[in-house]
Protein backbone atom coordinates (compact mmCIF):
# COMPACT_ATOMS: atom_id res chain seq x y z
CA UNK A 1 0.00 0.00 0.00
CA UNK A 2 1.34 3.59 -0.51
CA UNK A 3 2.35 5.42 2.02
CA UNK A 4 -0.28 8.32 3.03
CA UNK A 5 1.19 12.07 1.99
CA UNK A 6 1.36 13.99 4.76
CA UNK A 7 1.56 17.94 5.13
CA UNK A 8 2.47 20.06 8.62
CA UNK A 9 0.95 23.56 9.01
CA UNK A 10 3.14 25.74 11.54
CA UNK A 11 6.62 25.21 12.67
CA UNK A 12 6.94 26.55 16.07
CA UNK A 13 7.92 24.40 19.13
CA UNK A 14 5.55 21.93 18.75
CA UNK A 15 5.66 21.93 14.74
CA UNK A 16 9.12 20.98 14.77
CA UNK A 17 8.37 17.72 17.38
CA UNK A 18 5.59 16.74 14.86
CA UNK A 19 7.72 17.23 11.68
CA UNK A 20 10.36 14.46 13.81
CA UNK A 21 7.84 11.95 14.33
CA UNK A 22 6.07 12.35 10.83
CA UNK A 23 9.50 11.92 9.16
CA UNK A 24 10.14 8.65 11.31
CA UNK A 25 6.17 7.28 10.60
CA UNK A 26 5.89 3.74 8.91
CA UNK A 27 3.18 4.26 6.24
CA UNK A 28 3.36 7.93 5.73
CA UNK A 29 5.51 10.07 3.96
CA UNK A 30 5.76 13.84 5.20
CA UNK A 31 5.76 16.01 2.00
CA UNK A 32 6.26 19.33 3.02
CA UNK A 33 5.67 21.51 5.72
CA UNK A 34 4.76 25.08 5.82
CA UNK A 35 4.62 28.65 7.88
CA UNK A 36 4.22 31.87 6.96
CA UNK A 37 6.98 33.02 8.97
CA UNK A 38 9.23 29.90 7.87
CA UNK A 39 11.20 27.44 9.41
CA UNK A 40 13.19 28.85 12.27
CA UNK A 41 14.22 25.64 13.99
CA UNK A 42 15.09 23.55 10.80
CA UNK A 43 12.45 21.26 10.49
CA UNK A 44 11.41 20.93 7.25
CA UNK A 45 14.81 20.55 6.42
CA UNK A 46 15.35 18.68 2.86
CA UNK A 47 11.84 19.43 1.94
CA UNK A 48 9.45 21.83 0.35
CA UNK A 49 8.98 25.17 3.32
CA UNK A 50 5.83 26.42 1.54
CA UNK A 51 4.17 29.39 2.85
CA UNK A 52 0.54 28.40 4.08
CA UNK A 53 -1.98 25.54 3.48
CA UNK A 54 -3.13 26.74 0.02
CA UNK A 55 0.41 25.19 -1.50
CA UNK A 56 0.44 22.57 0.73
CA UNK A 57 -3.08 21.67 -0.93
CA UNK A 58 -1.75 22.47 -4.05
CA UNK A 59 0.96 19.80 -3.27
CA UNK A 60 -1.34 16.92 -2.26
CA UNK A 61 -1.96 15.67 0.55
CA UNK A 62 -4.07 12.80 1.78
CA UNK A 63 -3.48 14.24 5.81
CA UNK A 64 -2.09 17.30 7.66
CA UNK A 65 -1.20 18.66 10.96
CA UNK A 66 -2.29 21.70 11.94
CA UNK A 67 0.60 23.12 14.62
CA UNK A 68 -0.34 27.28 13.94
CA UNK A 69 -1.59 29.67 16.82
CA UNK A 70 -5.07 28.44 18.07
CA UNK A 71 -6.76 31.81 16.72
CA UNK A 72 -6.12 30.12 13.29
CA UNK A 73 -7.01 26.53 13.19
CA UNK A 74 -10.63 27.47 12.20
CA UNK A 75 -8.99 28.80 8.85
CA UNK A 76 -6.73 26.08 8.38
CA UNK A 77 -9.01 23.61 9.20
CA UNK A 78 -11.78 24.29 7.57
CA UNK A 79 -9.48 24.97 4.35
CA UNK A 80 -8.38 21.43 4.70
CA UNK A 81 -11.92 19.81 5.49
CA UNK A 82 -13.06 21.65 1.82
CA UNK A 83 -9.52 19.95 0.19
CA UNK A 84 -10.71 16.67 1.62
CA UNK A 85 -7.73 16.15 3.72
CA UNK A 86 -7.96 14.91 7.04
CA UNK A 87 -6.57 16.43 9.83
CA UNK A 88 -5.23 16.53 13.50
CA UNK A 89 -5.30 19.99 14.73
CA UNK A 90 -3.43 20.61 17.64
CA UNK A 91 -5.09 21.17 20.94
CA UNK A 92 -7.01 23.09 22.00
CA UNK A 93 -9.67 22.64 18.89
CA UNK A 94 -9.84 26.51 18.60
CA UNK A 95 -10.08 29.69 19.83
CA UNK A 96 -14.42 29.63 20.30
CA UNK A 97 -16.97 27.18 20.74
CA UNK A 98 -18.58 27.98 18.01
CA UNK A 99 -15.13 28.27 15.75
CA UNK A 100 -14.95 24.61 17.23
CA UNK A 101 -18.23 23.72 16.36
CA UNK A 102 -17.75 24.91 12.86
CA UNK A 103 -15.14 22.95 12.60
CA UNK A 104 -16.41 19.44 13.82
CA UNK A 105 -19.96 20.08 11.37
CA UNK A 106 -17.34 20.23 8.15
CA UNK A 107 -14.95 17.44 8.79
CA UNK A 108 -18.15 15.27 9.71
CA UNK A 109 -19.99 16.46 6.71
CA UNK A 110 -17.26 15.69 4.29
CA UNK A 111 -17.02 12.34 5.64
CA UNK A 112 -12.92 13.31 6.73
CA UNK A 113 -10.86 12.03 10.08
CA UNK A 114 -10.64 15.42 12.37
CA UNK A 115 -8.58 14.73 15.23
CA UNK A 116 -7.34 17.40 18.26
CA UNK A 117 -4.24 16.68 19.66
CA UNK A 118 -4.82 16.60 23.28
CA UNK A 119 -1.90 14.90 23.78
CA UNK A 120 -1.79 13.26 27.62
CA UNK A 121 -4.23 10.65 26.51
CA UNK A 122 -1.55 9.08 24.92
CA UNK A 123 0.48 8.79 27.83
CA UNK A 124 1.68 5.51 28.12
CA UNK A 125 0.89 6.22 32.55
CA UNK A 126 -2.66 7.23 31.82
CA UNK A 127 -3.22 4.45 28.94
CA UNK A 128 -1.95 2.01 31.95
CA UNK A 129 -4.08 3.90 34.15
CA UNK A 130 -7.46 3.64 32.27
CA UNK A 131 -7.01 0.06 31.39
CA UNK A 132 -6.83 -1.22 34.43
CA UNK A 133 -10.17 1.36 36.03
CA UNK A 134 -11.51 -0.45 33.20
CA UNK A 135 -10.43 -3.49 34.18
CA UNK A 136 -11.85 -3.29 37.82
CA UNK A 137 -9.05 -3.03 39.41
CA UNK A 138 -9.80 0.58 41.63
CA UNK A 139 -13.65 -0.62 41.73
CA UNK A 140 -16.13 2.38 41.73
CA UNK A 141 -14.24 5.40 41.48
CA UNK A 142 -15.18 8.69 43.52
CA UNK A 143 -12.68 11.54 42.68
CA UNK A 144 -10.08 12.38 39.36
CA UNK A 145 -7.62 15.16 40.68
CA UNK A 146 -5.15 16.55 38.87
CA UNK A 147 -2.38 18.88 38.97
CA UNK A 148 -0.63 20.66 36.08
CA UNK A 149 1.67 23.51 37.11
CA UNK A 150 5.21 25.72 36.37
CA UNK A 151 6.18 28.46 34.93
CA UNK A 152 5.15 30.34 32.12
CA UNK A 153 6.18 29.15 28.48
CA UNK A 154 6.96 32.13 26.48
CA UNK A 155 5.85 30.77 23.50
CA UNK A 156 2.22 31.05 24.64
CA UNK A 157 0.81 34.54 23.51
CA UNK A 158 -3.00 33.58 22.24
CA UNK A 159 -4.50 31.72 25.16
CA UNK A 160 -4.58 31.57 28.75
CA UNK A 161 -3.17 28.61 31.28
CA UNK A 162 -7.28 27.45 30.50
CA UNK A 163 -7.29 26.37 26.84
CA UNK A 164 -4.05 26.31 27.24
CA UNK A 165 -2.83 23.28 29.90
CA UNK A 166 -6.13 22.59 31.82
CA UNK A 167 -8.00 21.55 28.14
CA UNK A 168 -5.55 18.53 28.91
CA UNK A 169 -6.94 17.42 32.30
CA UNK A 170 -10.45 18.07 31.29
CA UNK A 171 -9.89 15.87 28.66
CA UNK A 172 -7.94 12.64 29.87
CA UNK A 173 -10.82 13.02 32.96
CA UNK A 174 -13.58 12.69 30.75
CA UNK A 175 -11.40 9.86 29.17
CA UNK A 176 -10.37 8.19 31.70
CA UNK A 177 -13.86 8.34 33.46
CA UNK A 178 -15.68 7.52 30.53
CA UNK A 179 -18.11 10.67 31.26
CA UNK A 180 -18.87 13.62 30.31
CA UNK A 181 -18.83 16.87 32.22
CA UNK A 182 -22.42 17.80 34.31
CA UNK A 183 -21.86 21.02 36.02
CA UNK A 184 -17.76 23.21 36.86
CA UNK A 185 -16.95 25.88 39.21
CA UNK A 186 -13.71 27.53 38.63
CA UNK A 187 -11.54 30.47 39.79
CA UNK A 188 -8.73 32.48 38.34
CA UNK A 189 -6.02 34.86 38.75
CA UNK A 190 -4.00 36.89 36.14
CA UNK A 191 -0.78 37.68 38.12
CA UNK A 192 1.86 37.65 35.11
CA UNK A 193 0.38 41.33 33.45
CA UNK A 194 -1.04 39.36 30.72
CA UNK A 195 -4.53 39.48 29.00
CA UNK A 196 -5.47 36.25 30.20
CA UNK A 197 -5.60 34.30 33.36
CA UNK A 198 -2.21 32.25 34.14
CA UNK A 199 -3.48 30.28 37.25
CA UNK A 200 -7.15 28.63 36.95
CA UNK A 201 -8.96 26.27 39.16
CA UNK A 202 -11.41 23.62 38.18
CA UNK A 203 -13.99 22.06 40.58
CA UNK A 204 -17.23 19.26 39.65
CA UNK A 205 -18.75 16.84 38.72
CA UNK A 206 -19.07 14.01 35.72
CA UNK A 207 -22.11 13.05 34.14
CA UNK A 208 -22.00 9.69 36.40
CA UNK A 209 -21.22 10.98 39.34
CA UNK A 210 -17.48 11.52 39.89
CA UNK A 211 -15.75 14.21 41.50
CA UNK A 212 -12.90 15.87 39.81
CA UNK A 213 -10.84 18.94 40.63
CA UNK A 214 -8.27 20.50 38.52
CA UNK A 215 -5.36 22.37 39.77
CA UNK A 216 -3.29 24.13 36.70
CA UNK A 217 -1.10 27.03 36.67
CA UNK A 218 2.14 29.45 35.08
CA UNK A 219 3.01 30.73 38.23
CA UNK A 220 4.74 28.28 39.70
CA UNK A 221 8.88 27.74 40.04
CA UNK A 222 8.18 23.44 40.21
CA UNK A 223 6.73 21.75 37.31
CA UNK A 224 4.28 19.17 38.40
CA UNK A 225 1.75 16.79 36.24
CA UNK A 226 0.24 14.29 38.20
CA UNK A 227 -3.31 12.79 37.90
CA UNK A 228 -4.66 10.75 41.14
CA UNK A 229 -7.77 8.70 40.75
CA UNK A 230 -9.19 7.41 43.95
CA UNK A 231 -11.87 4.53 44.43
CA UNK A 232 -13.40 1.65 46.13
CA UNK A 233 -10.37 -0.72 46.23
CA UNK A 234 -7.90 2.68 46.83
CA UNK A 235 -5.79 5.24 44.69
CA UNK A 236 -3.68 5.29 41.55
CA UNK A 237 -1.39 8.06 40.98
CA UNK A 238 -0.19 9.13 37.56
CA UNK A 239 2.76 11.16 36.66
CA UNK A 240 2.81 12.11 33.65
CA UNK A 241 6.27 13.86 33.32
CA UNK A 242 7.74 10.20 34.36
CA UNK A 243 5.40 7.99 32.81
CA UNK A 244 5.13 6.40 36.30
CA UNK A 245 2.09 4.83 37.59
CA UNK A 246 1.40 3.94 41.20
CA UNK A 247 -1.02 2.05 43.17
CA UNK A 248 -2.21 2.72 47.02
CA UNK A 249 -4.16 -0.31 48.05
CA UNK A 250 -6.76 -0.03 50.71
CA UNK A 251 -6.35 -2.45 52.76
CA UNK A 252 -9.42 -3.02 54.22
CA UNK A 253 -11.33 -4.06 51.17
CA UNK A 254 -9.45 -7.47 51.41
CA UNK A 255 -9.54 -7.64 54.91
CA UNK A 256 -12.76 -7.14 56.18
CA UNK A 257 -14.83 -5.10 53.62
CA UNK A 258 -17.73 -8.11 53.58
CA UNK A 259 -17.96 -7.84 56.77
CA UNK A 260 -18.76 -4.61 58.23
CA UNK A 261 -22.93 -3.50 57.86
CA UNK A 262 -21.51 0.33 57.45
CA UNK A 263 -18.53 1.95 56.11
CA UNK A 264 -16.22 2.92 58.69
CA UNK A 265 -13.10 4.54 56.57
CA UNK A 266 -10.13 3.05 54.67
CA UNK A 267 -6.57 1.83 55.94
CA UNK A 268 -3.56 2.03 54.28
CA UNK A 269 -2.54 -1.47 52.34
CA UNK A 270 0.21 -2.27 49.84
CA UNK A 271 1.75 0.07 47.06
CA UNK A 272 2.79 -0.69 43.73
CA UNK A 273 4.77 0.81 41.01
CA UNK A 274 4.06 -0.85 38.31
CA UNK A 275 6.51 -0.94 34.78
CA UNK A 276 5.54 -1.31 31.44
CA UNK A 277 6.81 0.06 28.22
CA UNK A 278 6.68 4.21 28.09
CA UNK A 279 6.46 4.87 24.33
CA UNK A 280 6.98 8.54 23.63
CA UNK A 281 3.51 10.01 23.26
CA UNK A 282 3.18 12.25 20.64
CA UNK A 283 4.39 8.76 18.48
CA UNK A 284 1.79 7.12 19.76
CA UNK A 285 -1.00 9.78 18.88
CA UNK A 286 0.35 10.29 15.02
CA UNK A 287 -0.26 6.38 14.84
CA UNK A 288 -3.78 6.00 16.22
CA UNK A 289 -4.22 9.46 13.58
CA UNK A 290 -2.45 7.78 10.51
CA UNK A 291 -4.54 4.34 11.59
CA UNK A 292 -7.99 6.58 11.66
CA UNK A 293 -7.60 7.64 8.30
CA UNK A 294 -6.89 3.94 7.49
CA UNK A 295 -10.28 3.47 8.42
CA UNK A 296 -8.69 1.21 11.51
CA UNK A 297 -9.72 1.06 14.77
CA UNK A 298 -8.08 3.89 16.52
CA UNK A 299 -8.89 5.78 19.66
CA UNK A 300 -7.80 9.31 17.94
CA UNK A 301 -9.86 12.48 20.41
CA UNK A 302 -12.56 13.24 17.75
CA UNK A 303 -13.41 17.06 17.60
CA UNK A 304 -16.33 16.27 19.33
CA UNK A 305 -14.60 15.55 21.79
CA UNK A 306 -12.37 18.59 21.84
CA UNK A 307 -15.44 20.42 21.51
CA UNK A 308 -16.25 19.21 24.63
CA UNK A 309 -13.30 19.77 26.29
CA UNK A 310 -13.46 23.56 25.62
CA UNK A 311 -17.11 24.12 26.16
CA UNK A 312 -15.73 22.98 30.29
CA UNK A 313 -12.65 25.17 29.72
CA UNK A 314 -15.42 28.08 28.72
CA UNK A 315 -17.43 27.23 31.72
CA UNK A 316 -15.36 27.16 34.43
CA UNK A 317 -14.20 30.72 33.07
CA UNK A 318 -17.35 31.59 32.57
CA UNK A 319 -17.96 30.38 36.32
CA UNK A 320 -15.08 32.61 37.60
CA UNK A 321 -16.59 35.75 35.99
CA UNK A 322 -19.59 35.30 37.45
CA UNK A 323 -19.37 33.28 41.01
CA UNK A 324 -21.81 30.80 39.53
CA UNK A 325 -21.31 26.84 39.08
CA UNK A 326 -22.26 26.14 35.73
CA UNK A 327 -24.85 23.45 34.33
CA UNK A 328 -22.75 22.08 30.84
CA UNK A 329 -26.23 20.93 29.76
CA UNK A 330 -27.97 24.72 30.48
CA UNK A 331 -24.67 26.13 29.10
Amino acid sequence: MAALRAGLIGLGMMGRHHARVLRELEGVQLVAVADALGDPHGAGSGLPVLSGVEELIELGVDMAVVAVPTQFHEEVALRLADAGVHALVEKPIAHTVEAGMRMRDAFAAAGLVGAVGHIERFNPALQQLRKRIQNGELGSVYQIATRRQGPFPARIADVGVGKDLASHDIDLTAWIAGSSYARVSGQTAMKSGRPHEDMVLVSGKLKNGVNVNHVVNWLSPMKERLTTVTGEKGTFVADTMTGDLTFYANGTVDVEWESISSFRGVSEGDVTRFAFAKREPLRVEHEAFRDAVLGLDSDVVTMEQGLHTLEIVEAALESARTGETVCIEQH
